[in-house]
């Protein structure tokens, strides 16, 4: 005689908070999801005849599913009937008859795109931060990153992506896009995120990062001449540019003048250090290294969302704390 299982009895192992598990329970405290779901509702459908559609809320949490672990649309219809986790963290009930599929996954994320609500995510988040007192934007810290896109041609039109480019990094080549962030100077919060192809150099989105109200404006070596640009002529902050690594180390730091321009260097490194957070977070954290789709505006979007993600995950600890306190 077979024996029976405890499963089929009622009896269920007591789940284990792993890591993910902890992950997942900090973000949904943490993420502001009446004001996300305030800007995403009126965009969705009403569902008045055929089948009925998943609560906004439903797909909400499934495209940040995406992000946190990156899963194409594909790979995320598996997951939701793979592992329950995800299915609770979605608020899908066990007693579903249904779940949402890749193609309506697919359709949410381009009712987001089509209404550009990436960029209102990314604000929404940051004006929550901001009434916290986490976000102060008095200045603002610029970089980019690159990020490679697929470049195979074995694809239905066997091409590569066309909007994307090549770019000579040292002594290799890239092929991708960048992506160029503005960060608030004091707590390294992501403002403002524009995506290019890679071989836009970084001086030339350098006007685009900034939100307005900051003062001051720190940036490497690669946006020297940053205040002689056309674009940037009617706009008053001051620019902190780093000296050009060959030009620092020629410097007598002996001298008074050489030992006070080492030291000023030093602390410009320190403010913008704070910019290397997000882009860790993204590619380390979300693991996201490669583009998942084609085309710069989807893949734009979907920075502006993770970037979003990443703020919240960053301030995590101070957020929950402030709420026990």
């Amino acid at each position: 005689m077979k024996q029976i299982s405890l499963a089929t009895t009622g009896f269920e192992l007591a789940p284990k908070r792993t890591r993910k598990r902890e992950f997942l329970e900090e973000m949904d405290r943490v993420i502001p999801w009446s004001e996300l779901l305030a800007l995403i509702t009126p965009h969705t459908p009403s569902g008045k005849t055929g089948r009925p559609p998943f609560a906004p809320e439903v797909m909400l949490r499934i495209h940040l599913l995406q992000q946190f672990f990156g899963h194409s649309d594909p790979a995320m219809e598996e997951a939701l009937h793979d592992i329950p986790l995800y299915r609770e963290f979605a608020r899908l009930d066990a007693g579903m008859s249904r779940l949402p599929d890749e193609s309506t996954i697919l359709r949410f994320r381009h009712l987001l795109e089509a209404h550009d609500l990436g960029t209102q995510i990314l604000a929404a988040v940051n004006a929550v931060l901001a009434q916290r007192g986490l976000l102060l934007k008095t200045g603002t810290v610029v970089d980019a990153t690159l990020i490679a896109a697929p470049s195979s041609t074995k694809n239905s039109t066997g091409t590569r992506d066309p909007e994307m480019h090549q770019t000579k990094k040292g002594n290799q080549w890239h092929f991708g896009m960048k992506c160029h962030i503005g960060v608030d100077a004091d707590s390294g919060l992501v403002h403002t995120v524009v995506g290019t192809a890679a071989n836009a150099h970084d001086v030339t989105q350098a006007h685009a990062l900034l939100h307005g109200k900051e003062t001051d404006v720190f940036a490497d070596a690669g946006y020297q001449g940053v205040n002689k640009r056309a674009e940037t002529q009617d706009i008053p902050v001051n620019w902190h540019v780093a000296m050009r690594p060959g030009k620092r180390r020629a410097l007598d730091k002996t001298t008074p003048l050489g030992a006070m321009l080492e030291k000023l260097e030093q602390i410009k490194a320190r403010i913008r250090s704070k910019v290397e957070h997000p882009f860790r977070v993204i590619k380390c954290q979300f693991g996201h290294r490669k583009t998942r789709y084609r085309g710069l505006a989807k893949n734009t979007h979907q920075l502006q969302v993770m970037f979003a993600l990443s703020n919240l995950w960053m301030v995590r600890k101070r957020i929950l704390q402030s709420a026990v306190g």
